[in-house]
């Protein structure tokens, strides 16, 4: 996405697109905040990652760098210039028309759907989403299960999972935070709140 800054243009997306890991001073610009406040984070172990082996040096994985900018608040643009692909998980037709109307509607996302616990594996794994709608209650297994199977993985730390559910109580929605959701709504839910929600958790892309 290209910039202006005093006069400046730069290509940020074309600068990051590729990168996968990233130094302390990278991340420091991209978070926009000191390096030394990045090593803090990374000795302190909010922020993970490794050292070059032999050296001081420390690396930063960009799904690791972008996580701890979402959990931060801090915007993830420069880190995806293309649209944030969105996994939508239900049984019901119906639920999955009305999110990728919803979806389409507020532009700069890409959607891909399933209807079972074991499509959603698939689609994980091959598109690598940057959220995860999903119901609690699938016909093969339960949404919860299939969110300890995504964070089980390094690869999709960054990924944002949204329970939806009509049928079960507050306990069991601790539990699904618990197990790694970083949201829940509850059915029948009202559009405008689906659309904040998801722009709390991916950002705004259109």
């Amino acid at each position: 996405m290209a910039g202006n800054n005093n006069g400046k243009v730069t290509d940020a997306s074309s600068r990051w697109d590729d990168k996968k890991v990233f130094t302390t001073g990278e991340a420091a610009e991209l978070c926009k905040v000191s390096q030394q406040t990045i090593i803090r984070c990374f000795d302190s172990g909010r922020l993970s990652g490794f050292r070059v082996p032999g050296s001081r040096f420390r690396r930063i994985p960009r799904e690791e760098l972008i996580r701890f900018m979402r959990d931060n608040e801090i915007p993830t643009d420069a880190l995806q210039s293309g649209p944030a692909t969105i996994l939508c998980v239900d049984d019901d037709q119906e639920i999955l028309d009305l999110y990728v109307e919803a979806f389409s509607r507020m532009g700069g996302y890409r959607v891909v759907t399933a209807t079972t616990g074991y499509d959603a594996g698939l689609m994980t794994e091959q598109h690598k989403p940057d959220l995860i709608v999903l119901d609690y209650m699938l016909p093969d297994v339960n949404g919860n299960v299939v969110c300890e199977r995504v964070r089980a993985h390094p690869e999709l730390n960054s990924t944002r999972i949204l329970f939806v559910s009509g049928v079960i109580d507050e306990a069991e929605v601790k539990g699904l935070m618990d197990a790694g959701g970083d949201g829940f709504l509850r059915k029948p839910f009202d559009l405008d709140e689906l659309k904040n929600t998801v722009t709390d958790l991916v950002g705004a892309k259109a």
